[in-house]
């Protein structure tokens, strides 16, 4: 267990890497060959297909879930009928999207302020897309099915070798005179392959045998109970994080999407790393709450959040300092003012959820995620409002000001004392024991930045890469300085050790990824 667990940890951190360096190479490269509106409908699109997650009615965390178990207990049968009733549940809604996306091809040049050039490839764009993620639907039972059964290496290699064949089709496709339907056509293409892959070991694993008289109401109860409150925070993450351009799309046009997407993705891509390290804290916490052992949940939020801040404060510290540089050499000076302004704006308010990690993922392990669901709805839907409202004032920047707002009001006031509620601790004693230490480490490698920006402002990646190279090796110092500290933290991660992996190994087969 203990091999497998650090397998699935290995191999997600490579596949996060491989995405995080193709879609920076990547995205520059397709917004230079596009241009500004055809990029911005490219981002538009996706973020409305992404809407179509709302149909998931969380689903996917059930088959994760009910997967593992079956398994780890042996009931073949049961295993059996889930995964039918599924790809039947995952089949009906796939159908019913498509006709969602063959209806509202018909509108999409009406709603949204698309360039007269561009609204045919809108219409056919929005077609292929849409079909290809209601296609998708049944198919990604079989990830699901990959991740209950802890095959997350084949997740993992799968999806980096879609992305570098993407990529390297889409550059070739872009240089030849290819446009947005050439790549979204080699996405669909590649998306139905990587099904196929797992598939294919899904089979082999499990042997699953087809038919409908294996769909079942038990199987179907189970996967809306469980899912129901998931469902909440799926609306929520719709609302929080895709909202975002389709409001800008509708009320400025499809260029200022690419504005606004420039320094949401650089955000994005340093939340990615910390999301994909909190996993393992969900059987962690699971584990210990059944046993009861409050004590060590409380040491999990403490490490666990630590642990992100000291990832976090750094990123968010090098994004503000050498932002604008980031952008110039990533993307074009031009796209620096409004850019930047956004990446700053969102920084700040992602920044505040992602040092806090591990707290939604101990309140998923608990069982204790209801009230952290609803809250994160009403944050997204007070993101859309203020969004709207202050974008006739601010434009872009004010959709960024809008999504800021809520997310730092639910990630300073309720978050950190809705933990330290549940889990019985002083608050004041949590914030101290968790990021007093990543924020000190924070202020040499501050100064270090504000120190080689003044001697000169980067436009070259190797000129970029020498500032950030001279503040990782500060700020690397200071934290081997922190962790070799053994009268503050050597005994204590040394008992973290001991208790995290009899954790992981009684858990990993309920790992959800």
């Amino acid at each position: 267990m203990k091999t497998q667990a650090l397998r699935n940890i290995g191999s997600s951190w490579f596949g996060l890497a491989t995405n995080l360096v193709v879609g920076f190479f990547l995205s520059p490269f397709i917004l230079h060959r596009l241009g500004d509106d055809a990029f911005g409908l490219w981002v538009l699109v996706f973020s409305l297909t992404g809407y179509y997650g709302l149909f998931d009615f969380g689903i996917r965390s059930s088959i994760v879930r009910y997967v593992a178990q079956f398994n780890a207990t042996g009931e073949k049968d049961s295993l059996n009928r889930f995964i039918n009733s599924s790809l039947c549940t995952y089949g009906g809604t796939g159908l019913v999207l498509l006709m969602v996306t063959v209806g509202a091809s018909f509108y999409v040049n009406s709603i949204f302020r698309i360039p007269p050039a561009l609204q045919w490839s809108a219409k056919v764009l929005f077609l292929v897309v849409g079909t290809a993620v209601a296609v998708g639907f049944p198919l990604s039972v079989f990830a699901g099915v990959l991740e209950g059964l802890q095959k997350f290496n084949w997740l993992s290699l799968t999806q980096a070798s879609y992305n570098v064949a993407r990529a390297v089709l889409i550059v070739l496709a872009l240089r030849r005179g290819g446009g947005l339907l050439t790549i979204a056509l080699i996405s669909m293409i590649l998306n139905l392959c990587t099904y196929a892959v797992y598939f294919a070991v899904v089979q082999r694993e499990l042997a699953v045998r087809y038919a409908l008289r294996y769909v079942d109401r038990e199987s179907f109860r189970k996967m809306l109970s469980y899912g129901s409150i998931t469902f909440v925070a799926t609306i929520a993450s719709q609302l929080r994080f895709y909202s975002d351009a389709t409001v800008i799309g509708i009320f400025i046009g499809s260029a200022a999407i690419t504005y606004f997407s420039i320094g949401s993705k650089l955000v994005s891509y340093s939340a990615n790393v910390t999301q994909s390290m909190a996993q393992i804290f969900t059987p962690m916490s699971s584990q210990f709450n059944a046993t009861g052992d409050m004590e060590h949940l409380r040491r999990i939020l403490v490490m666990g959040n630590r642990a992100c801040a000291l990832i976090v404060f750094p990123l968010c510290a090098t994004l503000i300092i050498l932002g604008k540089s980031v952008i110039e050499v990533w993307v074009g000076a031009k796209y620096v003012p409004i850019a930047y302004t956004v990446l700053v704006l969102l920084v700040v308010s992602d920044s505040s959820q992602m040092a806090q990690s591990a707290s939604g993922k101990i309140l998923y392990g608990m069982a204790r995620h209801r009230t952290l669901a609803f809250v994160w709805l009403a944050e997204g839907v007070v993101n859309l409002i203020l969004s709207i409202l202050l974008l006739r004032y601010y434009g872009v920047i004010g959709v960024a000001i809008g999504t800021a707002i809520p997310q730092l009001c639910t990630n300073l006031f309720f978050l950190p004392e809705h933990l330290c509620r549940v889990l019985g601790m002083r608050l004041r004693s949590f914030v101290r024991q968790t990021y007093l230490a990543p924020a000190l480490l924070c202020a040499p490698l501050v100064g270090t930045l504000l120190l080689m920006r003044h001697f000169f402002v980067a436009h070259t990646y190797l000129e970029l890469l020498a500032q950030v190279a001279a503040g990782g090796a500060v700020y690397s110092i200071g934290l081997l300085w922190l962790l070799l500290k053994k009268e503050q933290l050597g005994p204590e991660l040394r008992r973290f050790m001991r208790f995290r992996q009899p954790a992981m190994e009684a858990a990993a087969p309920g790992m959800q990824g």
